[in-house]
């Protein structure tokens, strides 16, 4: 019996000392230069695979993945959540929204008892409204933390279907195996609020009929206001709440007119998918990724190569295709540091999740032990902020 109990013990004390983050443990995932990753996981239905670079002094990119229970209730929901939230200005929001985002799902599936695209969307709201908070909280001594904000990308896979939420230009992409031929095609699940998009600059122009400056070409770039190349997102309160678009925010973020109703949105694009027997993996990724590959590009180097560090091995591609553009070598990008760098690339954050038919048809019946990785590998205290850096536009 005493030696039963020894074993036990030491079984339970592998495991814990193989995932207390230290040497660069594969739960935690690995450091290597400005690259962080996670080569392979498992989720409830399938493997999985992480990977950021960082561009920025800052790192603005925050991500997660957490697998098991979607609900506070030992009744379930369970499922898959993964989140990528690309902030711009500085780091505070995709922070906030990482510490806060899943936990808001959480609550709101437990009242409901269920999984749903009202969850989804009561979760995006409380956040921005938490965030709206912290904003006007540190108002008089930080007043630039108004022009801080976050596109947020989110997917739940829940009982055999998957529900994209979205604001921003993150964009999330299935892998389907076409029966008849074997390929394997892209096809882009998400819907990007980014007004390069003539359909975006349409949709400002008839939110805002009454102003003929919505949307304006600055730099050979359209731009909202002349300021953000998005119109929906978490924070940037600074353009949706008057009272915080004034001295002592920089001029340079201040719409000289003024504005009565808010000129960006926190109201995300919500779709709903049935999971196909045939539906293979999805990428989750930043826009620094999509800057640099196609969907279809993307899909066929995760079909054609080994699951482990495919997260990797896609922004490894990204990189290259950056280096091109620049006519310098892969090897000598990689040897620029932070800050510089995003001259040549943004901060790009990968998720691949796979899907196992199996794993997913039997749904409601999988179960195993909870997961949560975040990406970037930042150790940071739960509900903290870093200190606001300048903002930057966007």
């Amino acid at each position: 019996m005493l030696s039963r109990l020894m074993d036990f013990l030491t079984a339970c004390w592998r495991r814990r000392s193989s995932s207390d983050g230290k040497g660069g443990s594969e739960v935690t995932g690995r450091k290597e230069g400005l690259l962080w990753y996670k080569d392979a996981g498992q989720h409830l239905f399938g493997e999985y695979s992480m990977a950021v670079v960082q561009a920025n002094n800052l790192l603005e990119d925050q991500s997660q993945i957490e697998s098991g229970p979607l609900s506070l209730l030992d009744t379930g929901p369970y499922g898959t959540f993964v989140g990528v939230y690309d902030g711009h200005g500085g780091p505070e929001t995709s922070r906030y929204v990482c510490d806060h985002l899943f936990q808001h799902l959480k609550r709101f599936a437990s009242e409901q008892k269920s999984m749903s695209e009202e969850v989804i969307r009561k979760a995006y709201q409380a956040t921005e409204e938490g965030f709206l908070s912290v904003v006007t909280k540190q108002w008089p001594m930080n007043p630039q933390i108004a022009a801080v904000g976050s596109c947020c990308l989110v997917g739940v896979i829940c009982g055999g279907i998957l529900y994209i939420a979205n604001l921003g230009d993150s964009r999330a992409v299935l892998g389907r195996v076409v029966r008849a031929t074997g390929e394997v095609l892209a096809i882009q699940l998400s819907s990007e609020h980014n007004v390069a998009r003539e359909s975006v600059r349409q949709e400002m122009h008839s939110l805002h009929p009454d102003d003929s400056k919505i949307v304006v070409l600055k730099h050979n770039v359209w731009r909202v206001k002349g300021l953000i190349q998005i119109s929906r997102s978490i924070g940037d309160v600074y353009l949706k709440k008057a009272e915080f678009n004034k001295e002592p925010l920089y001029a340079k973020f201040r719409v000289r007119e003024g504005f009565k109703r808010p000129i960006l949105s926190s109201d995300p694009s919500i779709s709903v998918h049935e999971i196909q027997q045939h539906d293979q993996f999805l990428i989750f990724a930043s826009d620094g990724l999509w800057e640099h590959l196609s969907n279809q590009d993307a899909v066929d180097i995760v079909q054609n190569n080994p699951h482990n560090g495919i997260a990797r091995r896609l922004i490894k591609a990204a990189l290259q295709e950056a280096a091109k553009k620049r006519e310098m070598r892969y090897s000598d990008l990689k040897k620029i540091d932070r800050g510089v760098r995003r001259h040549f690339h943004d901060d790009i954050t990968v998720v691949v999740v796979f899907l196992d038919s199996n794993l997913v048809s039997r749904a409601s019946s999988v179960r195993g032990p909870p997961l949560s990785v975040r990406g970037g590998g930042i150790p940071l205290p739960s509900r903290t902020l870093a200190p606001c850096a300048a903002p930057m536009e966007t």
